[in-house]
């Protein structure tokens, strides 16, 4: 009888547990509710509902959980409308809003996209669950190329740049440009690597890496990265930088490039270089023709195989060709020839050398010069910059003293602006010596030092002395001037018999006598200094005059200022009288109006 008992109560907990696992038979299970959700970025305060937006009343007794893997912890309850937070990590940023309907938790983080429970007895509410999902901006991405550079004749792909966009969540969606069009992944051609790393903070940091396999047109292209995100308000997108890889290629041809282009003259500074097509330039060698063997001679350059000509000569003329070595591919490419013209005139010379002639004769003179273009001829004085006449010939007639000094000739190609050459030729008229002045006078201060100045010109060059003693320079101007500058001291036997200066040539000599005037008080008007020369104490010739000429005498510096003083006076008289008389007029004295003019009449008939 127990054996049977024992078997019934088996069968039947078997029967119990089979009913609770299936159900009672025409029993629907329920479906599990569908969660609210609710967008957040970091950092702000989600508002949790504890039920539908549409539902209303005071939930005075509610309870609010945390699922977490299927279990759910209590973080906060209400009770008679007062909240209380439950320990744990959601303790000091749960508050209470709506009259206990909604649920604030502030200081959101990544941790914190989970999925929560509001269950309300009063009123009686189905369990309410809301899905938190937490958004943050990721920063501006940072893009770093590949700077060692890619080679385009190797079948692999290498990696072209790195894209990385920090503290974003989730994690953000990358996209790859060159030239401004997106790049897709290619078998072979384009590939892109991507992947992520948590930080403490929850936040995502994604690295992406896009390798490819580039060609030559590549070599300007410009790459960037776009990450695309969404935020609560919308979807958002942020760009890089663009950058640039740098992309190797061999050269395929090479030409030779001069600087400064254009026609080249004497004394330009020329720079001779190499270029090739490809990318490194390789190493280069510049030959230059020899002219008499027409062997290709390699000519000296600088560290970076640049040819400098400084200043460029005419014998730098010539055909030159670029050689380049590949030391990759370890091919050699040679240039075309190229040819430089360095256009040239060379010096000027004037026939005769050293022309003299008399006074009244004719001198011819002749400017010969060589180039490698037309040469345009033109004469000019050489100390007034006078222009005489243009062409190889210069006719000089009817020679005066006058004509004698410097001409210069100057040759230049009109082709080539700047390009010329100049010749001075001293054009000698014999004849004595010719003195700038024959009699001068000079101010000066007793016992003060003082420079007199002499010049005279002819030819033969003269000699100048002095008749008094001091120290003496001379200079030449040209080479029939002479100029000699005495410096002195003022004492009272100069300023009595004063200074002579002569000049002398093998046909004849010359004077200038300088006199000596005092400078006084009375002799201190306020042009003094204007009419006497005395800023400077070095004498100077202001006129020319040939040797039978003489000084015009100049007024006595007192002149000015007794003339302007009897120009005052005079001024004062003829305003006294005519006050006087203006006086009388009111007075009735005067016999203005007609019976006066009348009677004055009689007067002189009488």
């Amino acid at each position: 009888m127990g054996l049977p008992r024992l078997v019934c109560a088996f069968l039947l907990a078997a029967c119990c547990c089979c009913r609770r696992a299936t159900g009672v038979p025409g029993e629907e299970k329920q479906p599990a509710p569908t969660p609210e959700p609710v967008e957040v970025e970091v950092g702000g305060t989600a508002l949790l509902k504890c039920g539908p937006s549409h539902s209303s009343g005071n939930f005075s007794h509610v309870d609010w959980f945390l699922i977490h893997k299927e279990r759910q912890i209590p973080i906060f309850r209400v009770r008679q409308g007062q909240g209380q937070s439950e320990p744990g990590e959601y303790e000091h940023r749960l508050s209470l809003q709506d009259s206990g309907a909604t649920l604030a938790l502030s200081q959101v983080t990544p941790h914190d996209e989970r999925m929560f429970l509001c269950k309300s007895k009063r009123p009686r509410l189905l369990d309410h669950y809301t899905e938190l999902q937490v958004f943050k901006a990721p920063e501006e991405p940072t893009i770093q190329a590949n700077v060692v550079g890619i080679h385009v004749d190797r079948q692999e792909l290498r990696e072209v740049a790195t894209c990385v966009g920090r503290n974003g969540y989730p994690i953000p969606q990358v996209i790859w440009y060159k030239n401004g069009r997106p790049l897709q992944e290619e078998e072979n051609r384009v590939q892109i690597q991507s992947s992520q790393i948590v930080e403490s903070s929850g936040l995502y940091t994604l690295q992406s890496v896009l390798n490819a396999q580039l060609v030559k047109e590549d070599k300007d292209a410009r790459f960037y990265c776009e990450l695309s995100y969404r935020l609560p308000s919308g979807n958002r997108m942020k760009e890089s930088k663009e950058v640039t890889v740098p992309v190797f290629y061999p050269a395929e041809k090479v030409w030779v490039e001069v600087e400064p282009m254009g026609l080249l003259k004497e004394g330009d500074h020329v720079k001779i270089r190499c270029l090739t097509d490809g990318n490194p330039q390789p190493h280069f060698t510049i030959n230059k023709q020899n002219s008499s063997t027409g062997e290709m001679e390699e000519e000296a350059t600088d560290e970076n195989g640049i040819l400098f000509l400084e200043p460029a000569q005419k014998q730098h003329s010539g055909l030159y060709q670029c050689q380049s070595l590949d030391l990759e591919t370890m091919v050699t490419l040679s240039s075309d020839l190229q040819e430089l013209l360095v256009n040239y005139v060379s010096d000027v010379r004037v026939n005769p050398a050293a022309p003299e002639a008399q006074e009244g004769d004719s001198l011819t003179l002749t400017c010969e010069a060589e180039s490698n273009q037309d040469l345009e001829f033109e004469w000019l004085r050489d100390k007034t910059g006078q222009r005489l006449g243009k062409g190889p010939v210069l006719q000089l007639n009817n020679l005066k003293r006058e004509a004698g000094g410097r001409y210069l000739c100057m040759a230049s190609v009109p082709n080539v602006p700047g390009l010329n050459r100049t010749q001075l030729v001293s054009v000698g008229i014999f004849g004595p010596p010719w003195m700038a002045l024959k009699e001068r006078k000079v101010w000066a201060h007793e016992n003060a030092a003082l420079n007199l100045s002499c010049e005279a010109s002819g030819h033969p060059q003269p000699t100048i002395s002095w008749s008094v003693n001091g120290s003496a320079t001379e200079w030449n101007p040209d080479p029939q001037t002479v100029v000699s500058t005495l410096n002195v001291l003022v004492t009272p036997e100069l300023l009595e018999t004063g200074a002579k200066c002569t000049a002398s040539n093998s046909l004849g000599s010359n004077t200038t006598i300088i006199i000596l005037k005092l400078v006084t008080l009375t002799t201190l008007t306020p042009d003094f200094s204007q009419t006497t020369g005395l800023s400077t104490s070095t004498v100077s010739p202001h006129t020319r005059a040939n040797s039978t000429s003489t000084e015009k005498k100049l007024p006595p510096p007192e002149s000015k200022g007794v003339v302007i003083v009897a120009v005052i006076v005079c001024i004062l008289v003829l305003a006294v009288l005519g006050a006087t008389l203006y006086f009388f007029y009111k007075k009735g004295k005067l016999p203005c109006g007609r019976s006066g003019k009348q009677e004055m009449e009689r007067n002189t008939s009488i």
